[in-house]
């Protein structure tokens, strides 16, 4: 049996295709309750362990984060790192923000410069895994590259990031206990992917192939089937050959019954499932594995990943299981030869590409945007009228109640019939006092209502805390910027027959206003400009005359804390969606969606912004 030892990472997804990790507490936290098996319901709630992950919860079933507050769902997963790199010891390097604040660098760039620190390096560039920075260890600085802009970074210590030791866990619902080897064995499954591979098994135990023979099972596959992958990256790493080609297979098996099971299982349980025959121990396997080169096993952990790419099975990246064992990168590779062998489908291909801009577009070629005047505004500032009071205000939306119903006020809680029980300042109406929502007819202390008005953004309009009705008109707390908008001459996945509405977002950083969390307090503004894309069809152009809208009302960005960096004070998106990305949808910010447009119709209108208001705005 194969025996291997790893430090267990759990990421997440952000807008920008960068899977950052969570902090070792929270994912010894995730661990706890993957250890606890089905007992534990299946979900985790990040809160319990960081207060300021409070709104999160992780699905394990569906491995998903879930916001309670937004609805937003980013994907979580499961990450395998050598033990002796940065998380295996407890490191976590940082850099500054602008507020002072410090922010992790992923994983990936954190376990580079601490290899680099250990080997005493006076620097390293980062270029070669994709940013372009230099990372100065006599002065602990970060030096951009292109601006020469420096920002200060550190080196802390933390907790050790849990360890996976002995056998891989098997595959459940959720991700395995690592200690799950101990548990009795489970009845085998009976699904086509199952039998085939218990058949490889039995096969490899009879002397049919041994684990010594399997690169060579490889070598001498059928010819058909051939796809390109691309060359393995790593020192001493060489082309698979002149056409950088492997050749697989061509037999196929109906793959529903692989993607139901992989649909459920944590990135690695796959690879687990399969790894070795009956009745093999661990010093066969190792034994075995150590007659594999550096080449052959990054072959083979490449191969792995392209096979679970295809068929939506959670990948295990081993690009960081570079270790002195030859264990760890063989792990992901062995399964897809098994499969192969198997006569499963291996489809070896390139993973997907994040295409988040269109090819370029020359002056010449943009246009403006039939049936509007203009190709850009800037944030206008609303305010209510003065000398309107709160009480003022909410009358024109508030029927008196002289016999209120024997029921509570959702505000404080309190029985409409006793005092409201809000404890704040205090409005100047009597706290007994009982009214009702002319429109949607919910019924309130005028008092908690009152209370209630004054803590928001004090702009003349009211929303109902029940129904979310919106009284008057909304605004919100955006900060100072420009929105520009034009046609350029290039098609949306899905929308192959409409050119594209792009939407430029420009918001410079500042001083936060009176409306804002932290009055004189200066914000931040990442990102910017931020590049969003329409397809310029009927819907399209409606859903932009709308966006104008929300824009004029301050409602597109709000100021707050990031949920993808954890930066405060910080501009951020205010609950109206956004697509980013133009060529792809890998982080779920992109094109093909059938429903984007009917569901950013859904959330303007929750702002109170329809089809009547574009109709009363000036374009």
């Amino acid at each position: 049996m194969l025996l291997a030892s790893a430090v267990v990472v759990w990421e997440w997804l952000n807008e920008h295709g960068r899977w950052r990790p969570y902090s070792p507490a929270v994912s010894h936290h995730i661990e706890a309750v993957v250890r606890a098996g089905p007992r534990a319901g299946g979900s985790v709630v990040l809160g319990q362990v960081d207060s300021r992950l409070a709104p999160y919860i992780i699905d394990l079933q569906s491995m998903n984060q879930f916001r309670q507050d937004t609805g937003t769902l980013r994907p979580v997963r499961r990450n395998y790192y050598d033990p002796t790199s940065a998380p295996g010891k407890g490191v976590v390097w940082e850099w500054e923000n602008d507020n002072g604040s410090w922010t992790p660098y992923d994983m990936e760039v954190g376990i580079t410069i601490q290899h680099a620190y250990e080997k005493q390096h006076p620097w390293i560039d980062l270029t070669s895994i994709g940013f372009s920075y230099v990372i100065d260890f006599s002065t602990m600085g970060q030096i951009n590259r292109q601006t020469q802009r420096q920002r200060r970074i550190r080196r802390r210590l933390d907790l050790i990031y849990p360890m996976v030791t002995g056998t891989l866990p098997k595959a459940q619902s959720w991700p395995a206990s690592p200690g799950s080897a101990a548990a009795p064995p489970a009845p085998p499954c009976s699904c086509p992917q199952c039998v085939l591979v218990m058949s490889v098994k039995a096969a490899v135990a009879n002397g049919s192939a041994g684990p010594q023979q399997l690169p060579g099972a490889r070598k001498n596959a059928p010819p058909s089937g051939a796809v390109k992958v691309p060359p393995p990256s790593g020192p001493g790493a060489k082309p698979l050959d002149s056409t950088g080609t492997i050749r697989g297979p061509a037999k196929t098996v109906p793959s529903q019954a692989i993607r139901r099971q992989a649909s459920s299982t944590p990135a690695g349980a796959t690879a687990a499932s399969s790894l070795s025959p009956p009745g093999a121990n661990g010093k066969t396997g190792r034994v075995a594995l150590a007659t594999l080169n550096r080449t052959s096993l990054q072959r083979l952990a490449i191969a792995q990943s392209r096979v679970l790419i295809a068929s939506g099975v959670p990948t295990v990246p081993v690009k960081n299981l570079s270790g002195s064992s030859p264990v760890n990168p063989a792990l992901a590779g062995i399964t897809g030869i098994l499969m192969s062998a198997a006569g499963l489908p291996v489809c070896l291909t390139r993973p997907p590409k994040l295409v988040l801009h269109p090819p370029p577009v020359s002056k010449s070629e943009i246009k403006s945007i039939p049936g509007l005047s203009n190709t850009s505004r800037k944030t206008t500032k609303k305010q209510a009228k003065k000398g309107k009071t709160p009480e003022e205000v909410l009358k024109k939306y508030l029927q008196k109640v002289r016999h209120p119903p024997d029921e509570d006020c959702t505000i404080c809680m309190e029985r409409l019939t006793a005092p409201s029980g809000y404890k704040g300042p205090q409005p100047t109406v009597k706290p007994d006092l009982v009214g009702k929502l002319s429109r949607c007819g919910h019924v309130y202390h005028i008092y908690c209502l009152v209370a209630m008005y004054n803590n928001g953004n004090k702009d003349g309009s009211l929303q109902c805390p029940t129904c979310k009705t919106i009284y008057g008109v909304k605004t919100g707390t955006q900060p100072p910027g420009k929105m520009e908008y034009h046609l350029i001459p290039h098609s949306l996945p899905g929308h192959p027959d409409c050119k594209t509405i792009r939407i430029i977002y420009s918001i410079p950083p500042g001083i936060q206003g009176p409306e804002h969390p932290n009055p004189g307090k200066s914000f931040s503004a990442r990102g910017f400009p931020r590049h969003c894309y329409l397809p310029d069809s009927e819907k399209g152009r409606k859903v932009l005359k709308l966006l104008l809208v929300a824009w004029d009302r301050r409602l597109i960005f709000a100021i707050g804390t990031s949920s993808t960096t954890g930066e405060s004070d910080t501009v951020i998106w205010n609950e109206v969606h956004h697509k980013t990305e133009f060529g792809s949808n890998l982080t779920g910010h992109g094109y093909p969606d059938a429903n984007y447009l009917d569901n950013v119709l859904a959330e303007l209108a929750a702002q109170g912004i329809s089809e009547d208001s574009a109709a009363q705005e000036k374009d």
